[in-house]
């Protein structure tokens, strides 16, 4: 079991089915008027029900036995009119209701956006996209039946129930208890059951994410599937999944459907005895025909609402899951937060300091260890070393998207868990070798490192970085629609319009990582003037396995087993024949023998 399924398990285990439902219907609160209006439809509805049988009972023992056939006109234009009304007033009230849970759906989905915003890398580094998607969607959308039925059906159902056994019970209580004779059986199949179903419904909401998740990820990654030729395998494992949701959903629905059988069975002994005891015990003649017959529509008035009740709870049964879920994530606290006296940081130099800085993204595994540095405002930094050595932890802390758990990190003085989040983001620009693009126009991609620069600031940034004349080469130069994920363009352009973007925020400090690892070299050759631009008078951070991209760097620094194990400028480092040597020799090696 992964450990997000624990998660999920522990949480279903603190969080009772009674809490997570207050929690839900809580949400409709912002809308009483409209309930209150849906309440009183309802009430108005179910009066007209209960009316209607008592009405057939007047119409045949009091102006059918009498031939009355003027009264019975008018009783029957009285319940035309009636039931005109009923049909309006329900769909009046389906109108309002879903108004209400669709805007409840609404609040629900942004709230859980929102917040997932916020949440620290530490919480995706540890779900599958797939899986967070179920939650904003799928499990969403499980709850809208829910929240609509818990006005529609609950109350004018539990209303009915109520006031039918009144009724019944006011006519002929003889026949009111015959009528209700398997309630006692009725109550403890459908504690048996929902005993039971909640756990297999739960069991399902987690094969739907993991079929999500695969999927996701099948999609993402399907030039790589079809690259290794992997198809086979990974519809095996589809197929496996697959089956494992189509198990799960059977599991959960045989029990599901018990519930309309015990209610059928119930209704049906109901009846039965009824019948019995009017006609062999209490010898009901043709003179109460119309008691008779009244007293069959109230034991269906009250079935039916016990069925939709049933099915109602069923429902709960089995979206209450998908509730859990989403609390589960909107319960999880950012692991980076902003303290309650955090002030702004104002506009600053450059100036970074790390103070004996030890981090660890878990207990088993150590990152840096007692790492200690002034970087001068406007100096250019380079990071080199193997593979997870702690170079891209270094920024990730620097940018504040972990917390350190010794030392202390300063920017121009100042802590920066004493500052504001957005106030430090904002003074900086990153970029990475995942050089994402959003759906929309060239332009827009740009400005999203400015949201408010000019197209005069765009096209200067994309000058900049020798992506102008690129972007002019498009069917609609700036004002191109870019695929998902910037499809269609080469890994090179996808990664020129990455270096405009983060150009245009004008940062004070900047941090490249791995930033031109997609770039062949002759667009490497076009970009190095721009880069060169945009490290000019800022503090700059640059992590390149390719060492041509780093000479010019005011420092380098050798990171490796968690600590700087060298520190100078590349004509020093080389000097000193060390890590930084090795390195560079090995890569320059062919090079200088062919020269």
């Amino acid at each position: 079991m992964s450990v997000n399924a624990i998660k999920e398990d522990e949480y279903s285990k603190n969080v009772s089915k009674k809490t997570t439902l207050i929690r839900l219907f809580s949400y409709m609160l912002a809308y009483k008027g409209p309930i209150i209006a849906v309440i009183l439809i309802m009430l108005t509805t179910v009066s007209i029900s209960i009316v209607n049988p008592l009405i057939i009972d007047r119409a045949i023992d009091v102006y059918i036995a009498n031939k009355d056939m003027k009264g019975l006109f008018r009783l029957g234009l009285f319940a035309l009119g009636l039931n005109i009304a009923f049909v309006l007033l329900v769909k009046l009230r389906m109108l309002l209701m879903a108004k209400v849970s669709n805007n409840v759906l609404l609040t629900i989905r942004q709230e859980l956006y929102t917040h997932i915003q916020k949440l620290s890398f530490s919480f995706f580094d540890s779900r599958p996209t797939g899986k967070i998607l179920a939650r904003i969607i799928g499990d969403v959308n499980s709850l809208k039946d829910v929240l609509s039925n818990s006005v529609t059906t609950l109350i004018p159902d539990f209303v009915t129930v109520i006031a039918v056994v009144i009724i019944m019970v006011v006519l002929n209580w003889k026949l009111a208890i015959a009528s209700l004779i398997s309630l006692p059986f009725m109550a403890f199949g459908l504690w048996y059951i929902q005993t039971r179903s909640h756990k297999r419904w739960r069991i399902h909401r987690k094969k739907s994410s993991n079929l999500n998740a695969f999927i996701h990820e099948d999609l993402s990654g399907m030039r790589i599937i079809q690259s290794f030729t992997a198809e086979d395998e990974t519809s095996e494992t589809f197929d496996e999944l697959l089956e494992e949701h189509r198990s799960s959903f059977v599991n959960a629905i045989v029990l599901n459907d018990a519930f309309g059988s015990v209610i059928d069975f119930s209704w049906g002994v109901g009846s039965i005895s009824m019948y019995f005891v009017a006609v062999k015990l209490l010898g009901i003649d043709a003179g109460n025909v119309g008691t008779l017959m009244a007293f069959a529509m109230y034991i269906t008035m009250f079935w039916h609402p016990i069925m939709n009740l049933s099915n109602f709870y069923n429902q709960i049964i089995t979206n209450i899951t998908g509730a859990e879920r989403i609390f589960d994530i909107l319960d999880t606290e950012p692991d980076i937060t902003d303290v309650d006296s955090v002030a702004e940081l104002p506009e600053i130099k450059g100036e970074v300091t790390f103070d004996h800085v030890s981090f660890a993204y878990d207990a088993d595994t150590q990152v840096l260890n007692d790492v200690s540095f002034r970087i001068k405002p406007g100096e250019t930094i380079a990071l080199v070393g193997p593979t997870g050595a702690g170079k891209t932890t270094i920024v990730n802390l620097i940018s504040r998207f972990y917390d350190i758990q010794q030392g202390n990190l300063y920017i121009d003085g100042y802590n920066i868990k004493e500052v504001s989040i957005e106030s430090l983001r904002r003074q900086m620009g990153i970029m990475t070798q995942d050089n994402f693009l959003f759906s929309g126009t060239v332009a827009d991609n740009i400005r999203y490192g400015k949201l408010d620069a000019t197209d005069e600031e765009i096209i200067a940034a994309a000058k900049a970085v020798n992506a102008h004349d690129f972007i002019m080469k498009l069917e609609k130069g700036y004002e191109t629609e870019l695929k998902e994920r910037g499809a269609g363009l080469s890994i090179g352009q996808r990664q020129l319009l990455a270096f405009a973007r983060t150009m245009v925020s004008m940062p004070k400090i900047l941090i490249l990582d791995e930033a031109t690892s997609s770039i062949d070299t002759h667009t490497e050759l076009l970009v190095q003037h721009g880069i060169e631009a945009l490290l000019k008078g800022r503090t700059s951070f640059v992590i390149a396995h390719r060492l041509s991209t780093i000479r010019k760097a005011d420092r380098i620094f050798v990171i490796d087993d968690g600590c700087i194990q060298e520190e100078g400028s590349s004509e020093e480092l080389l000097a000193k024949k060390g890590q930084y040597y090795n390195l560079y020799m090995s890569q320059f090696k062919n090079l200088e023998i062919s020269a």
